[in-house]
């Protein structure tokens, strides 16, 4: 679950005025990024996108640069991270929340479903920044009067030029009011932050494809395939601003890292399907699972992952992967 509340940047009310043509593969002439309020972020280095355009009735194109190196998403291989996508479709539809369907900037917006099936070969990082476009049809719009309340976003994903993947995205937009009935005493930013527990040990980084501790998000436990989810609230990416609950992003890359711990050798996720049940708090230990469930027909391994709390599921997620070059 992905939630932020930012303070407001000017800008037109639908952006056209301020949004440039974009062809594919192509990249768009004084290139500069988005406003980092519009992506929920803190920090300019972590916003992806570059512009953004209407492309017909409820389809928009929304164009990103991927750097060739980052110090969470980086590549590996020569490969881009495939991770780096689902925070560029985060950034996205949090953009077009604000921009096309004019939700106020400090409304949370909470994930329900994501997902990505993408080329490997399309992932291959060149000696310049990726220019990627994503191409997004909105469905399923709901509304309480003019005020947009969820709805499915379908991604159609050009990278460089080729065809990279489509993906999925739902999420819902709630007022701060309605957040604070939701959340309860959690909604106090404050006190979930006290609350929140000592951070646990990691495991070997190599373990789940990293190479520094700081980024492994699973700490041990006697069980092999169940961790400890690893909460770090002073990780410069994963908590680029404070939150009152586990964000969704650090979530998916939990899923990522358990399902490569639960395969032999380097892989790479090349679909990911993630379900979000519920909040994660920062209180209360979460539980990572994983196990394999044998090979799709094209022979990829998949692995599915599962993250509670309290006994109750937080996370469903099904991970396939090939190997990494």
């Amino acid at each position: 679950m992905a939630s932020a509340t930012l303070t407001s940047h000017p800008r037109t009310r639908d952006g056209d005025d301020a949004s440039r043509p974009a062809d594919e593969g192509r990249s768009p002439a004084l290139t500069t990024t988005v406003p980092r309020e519009y992506v929920h972020r803190t920090a300019v280095s972590e916003v992806f996108l570059t512009d953004w355009r209407h492309d017909g009735a409820d389809s928009w194109v929304v164009n990103a640069q991927w750097p060739r190196a980052h110090s969470f998403y980086g590549p590996v291989n020569g490969l881009h991270d495939p991770v780096m996508l689902v925070e560029t479709m985060r950034q996205a539809g949090i953009l077009l929340s604000h921009v096309a369907h004019c939700v106020p900037l400090d409304h949370p917006i909470i994930w329900q479903q994501v997902g990505y099936h993408l080329d490997p070969e399309a992932l291959r990082a060149a000696e310049a920044p990726a220019e990627v476009q994503l191409h997004v049809t909105d469905h399923n719009l709901v509304r309480r009067g003019k005020r947009l309340v969820s709805a499915r976003q379908v991604f159609r994903i050009v990278c460089d030029g080729a065809e990279l993947g489509t993906a999925m995205l739902d999420f819902s937009c709630h007022s701060p009011a309605v957040y604070r009935r939701l959340r309860g005493e959690y909604s106090d930013l404050a006190l979930a932050n006290a609350r929140r527990l000592p951070l646990p040990d990691a495991v070997a980084p190599q373990l789940v494809g990293r190479e520094r501790a700081r980024d492994v998000v699973l700490s041990p436990t006697d069980d092999a395939d169940r961790w400890q989810l690893r909460v770090d609230t002073s990780h410069p990416v994963l908590f680029d601003h404070p939150v009152d609950h586990t964000p969704g992003m650090l979530m998916i890359e939990a899923a990522r890292q358990a399902a490569q711990a639960a395969t032999d050798g380097g892989t790479l996720p090349v679909t990911m399907e993630c379900s979000f049940e519920r909040y994660a708090e920062l209180d209360t230990p979460s539980w990572v699972r994983a196990h394999t469930t044998g090979r799709d027909e094209d022979g990829r391994e998949q692995v599915e992952v599962g993250i509670e709390q309290r006994g109750v599921p937080v996370l469903a997620a099904r991970v396939t992967s090939v190997p990494t070059p």
